[in-house]
Order: C-alpha cells, then structure tokens, then sequence
C-alpha cells in the first residue's frame, strides 16, 4: 500500500487519541500511543497554540513519521502579545478596544518565523503580511493602525529594521 497522509490542527504538546486525530488515525493500525507521543514531543516548543501537522504513514510497513508546521500568524501575534484566551470577534472592528500593541521587532521575527510559508517575495511583504493579520485581530503595531504602520514601511521608515 502507497504512503498515506493525515493533516490535522492540534494544541501544542497537547494531541490526544480524541478527534481529529484518533478517529482518522484508527484504521492506519498504527500504535497511537506512539504517534501521539512523537506529535506531542515534536510540537511542545508551541505549548497553548494551534499547530499543523502531518503524519505520513505507511499502514502495511507500520511505519509513520511526523512533520509539524508553523502555527498561523494569528496564533504567533496572539503569543507575543501574551495572550492566552480567544480574541473577541470585535477586537479588529473600528471604535473596539485593540487586544495589544506589537513592537517592530516582534512583527519582523514573525514574519521571519512564516516567511517560507508565505506568498511574500521579501521580508518588507511578509512584515506587511503580518501587519494584515494585526489589522484583523485589532492589535497596533509600534502604536499605530496597521494600515498606518504598512505605508510607513512603503515610504522607508522601517528600513533599518527590515534590512
């Protein structure tokens, strides 16, 4: 039988047996213990965040490995501003409070941390890819409305810290 894959979205360190990965697991006739306890090793490092990843399997050999993506912007805005429970829908909407303000250097490690995993052709595009995901979850970058802080890259105000 040729290799078959499962993708799924799990808390860091935090798999278990139950859904997704359980019942997509169950038929490969893999130990689930191990593959659970190899998910939960490899993605300990994103503790309270959702992560990607993958279980390339093949059922006849009984063999699998692991691959474990980058979580979502979202979720990496969302740690380095410390937060810990869901952001309220509103937060992004005009005239709601924001949820944090995010230095420049946390939204350029950012961006570097997804840079493979983004469409961005540079690290200014990605950092504005970034800033497009603050803009949705209401946080401000050094202060200032993402969309704001985007024209100021535009124009070479943030040169020094995107060379």
């Amino acid at each position: 039988m040729a290799t078959q894959i499962i993708s799924a979205l799990v808390e860091g360190g935090k798999a278990n047996a139950g859904p997704p990965l359980g019942p997509a697991l169950g038929p490969s006739g893999l130990n689930l213990g191990e593959v659970i306890a190899k998910i939960n090793e490899k993605t300990k490092s994103f503790s309270g965040m959702q992560v990607p990843v993958k279980v390339i399997y093949d059922s006849s050999a009984k063999t699998f490995e692991v691959e474990v993506g980058t979580p979502p912007v979202s979720a990496l805005v969302k740690k380095e501003l410390g937060l810990k429970e869901p952001v309220k829908e509103e937060a992004g909407k005009k005239g709601k409070p924001g949820i944090g303000n995010l230095s420049v250097e946390q939204v350029v490690n950012i961006a570097k941390a997804k840079q493979d995993a983004m469409t961005a052709s540079s690290l200014r595009a990605a950092v504005k890819e970034v800033a497009g995901t603050c803009q949705s979850l209401g946080a401000t970058i050094d202060g200032k409305n993402p969309k704001q802080f985007c024209k100021l890259v535009d124009a070479g105000e943030y040169d020094a810290q995107l060379a």
